[in-house]
C-alpha cells in the first residue's frame, strides 16, 4: 500500500500533466473558433461553441481536482513545487503540436521560474490549522487583508478598463496580471469553501453560515474573470510563454495574499525571509528572460478571402493600352486606373 506522501506525489504529477495539456487543447480550440468568428483576444466568445475548447476545460478541471486531492494526502511543500511541471508539459507540447518554438534562452527562463518558485515554496512557513469557515472570515476582515483586497481590485480595474484596451494585444503582462491578481483572491476563497465542504461531510454543517456563500460567490466571480482573460492571453501570445509567466505571477501573488491573511511570516527567521526574497528575484528574472525571447505570433489575417494562386495585375495606361504584370515583377509604368483580379492556372 502506498504511503500518503506517495499518493500525493502521484496525484500532483497527474495534475501537472492534465493542466499542462489543457493549455494546448484550449488554444487549439481557440484557433478553430477564431476562424469562424471574432477571436477571444478581441472580445469574441465563439470558443464557447467549440467542442475542443470544452475538452481543454474538462482536462483543466480534472487536473485541478487531482491537485486538490493531492493536498489531502501530502503537505503543500511537496505538492506546490510540482505544479511547475505543467510549464514543462505545455512548453513541450506547444513546441511539437502548435509549432511554437521555444528558444534556448526561453528554456533558461523556464528553468529559472521553476527554480525560483521551488525556493519560495520550500522556504515558505507552515500555515495555521483552521477548523471552521468563521475562522477564515475573521482573518479575511482584518484591516491588512482588506487593504490588500482593495488594492487588488483597484489594480485589476485599471488593467481591465485602461491597460487592456490600449496595450493588451502587445503586452503579455496585462492579461496575465489580471489572472494572477484575481487568482490570489480565488485561492483564499477556495480554501474557505474546501474547509466548509470537509467539515460538512464530517457532520458539522457549514452551509448555514452566510460566510460560506459569500466565499462561494467571490470564488465564482474570480474564476470566471480568470478564465476570460486567460483565454485572451492564450489566444494572443505564445503558449510556451503564457504558461510559465502565469505560473510565476500566480504563485507570487498567492503567497503574498496568504502571508497577509494568515500572517505566515510571523516568527520567521532572517535566513528564511532572505531565501524567499532570492526566490522572488529568480522568478522575476526568468519572467523577464521569457518575455524578451518571445517569438512574435504571425499576424492575424482579416481578409475574408486570401488567394493562394499567382496574382496578375492589369493596368490601363494613359494611351488606353493594357499592360499585364505579375506581383513579383518590377514596378509597373505610370497608369490612371488599376483593375486587379486573381488568375488561376
Amino acid at each position: 500500500m502506498y504511503s500518503s506522501n506517495l499518493k500525493g506525489f502521484i496525484l500532483a504529477m497527474v495534475s501537472s500533466a492534465f493542466i499542462g495539456s489543457s493549455f494546448i487543447i484550449k488554444k487549439k480550440g481557440l484557433r478553430r473558433a477564431g476562424v469562424n468568428g471574432p477571436r477571444a483576444s478581441v472580445g469574441g466568445y465563439g470558443y464557447l461553441l467549440e467542442p475542443l475548447w470544452w475538452i481543454g476545460m474538462i482536462t483543466m478541471i480534472v487536473g485541478e481536482i487531482a491537485n486538490f486531492a493531492a493536498y489531502i494526502y501530502a503537505p503543500a511543500v511537496l505538492v506546490t513545487p510540482l505544479g511547475a511541471l505543467s510549464i514543462i508539459v505545455s512548453a513541450v507540447l506547444a513546441h511539437f503540436l502548435l509549432k511554437e518554438k521555444l528558444q534556448k534562452m526561453g528554456m533558461l527562463g523556464c528553468l529559472l521560474c521553476i527554480v525560483g518558485s521551488t525556493v519560495i515554496v520550500l522556504h515558505s512557513p507552515e500555515e495555521e490549522s483552521l477548523s471552521s469557515v468563521e475562522q477564515i472570515w475573521e482573518l479575511a476582515i482584518q484591516p491588512a487583508f482588506l487593504l490588500y483586497t482593495a488594492a487588488a481590485v483597484a489594480i485589476t480595474l485599471v488593467l481591465v478598463l485602461y491597460c487592456a484596451p490600449r496595450c493588451g494585444q502587445t503586452n503579455i503582462m496585462v492579461y496575465i496580471g489580471i489572472c494572477s491578481i484575481i487568482g490570489s483572491l480565488t485561492v483564499m476563497s477556495i480554501k474557505a469553501i474546501g474547509i466548509a465542504i470537509e467539515l460538512t461531510l464530517e457532520g458539522t454543517n457549514q452551509l448555514k453560515y452566510f460566510q460560506t456563500w459569500i466565499f462561494a460567490m467571490v470564488a465564482i466571480t474570480c474564476i470566471i474573470t480568470q478564465l476570460n482573460y486567460l483565454n485572451m492571453a492564450l489566444d494572443t501570445f505564445n503558449t510556451a510563454v503564457v504558461s510559465p509567466i502565469y505560473y510565476a505571477l500566480f504563485t507570487s501573488f498567492t503567497i503574498l495574499a496568504s502571508a497577509i491573511m494568515f500572517k505566515d511570516y510571523s516568527g520567521q527567521s532572517a535566513s528564511s525571509i532572505a531565501s524567499e526574497l532570492c526566490g522572488f528575484i529568480t522568478v522575476l528574472s526568468g519572467t523577464a528572460i521569457l518575455h524578451s525571447t518571445r517569438e512574435p505570433d504571425p499576424p492575424i489575417i482579416t481578409d475574408l478571402y486570401t488567394p493562394i494562386s499567382p496574382r496578375v495585375s492589369w493596368y490601363i495606361q494613359g494611351n488606353r493600352e493594357l499592360w499585364k504584370q505579375k506581383d513579383e515583377d518590377g514596378s509597373p509604368p505610370s497608369f490612371i486606373t488599376i483593375l486587379r483580379h486573381d488568375y488561376f492556372k
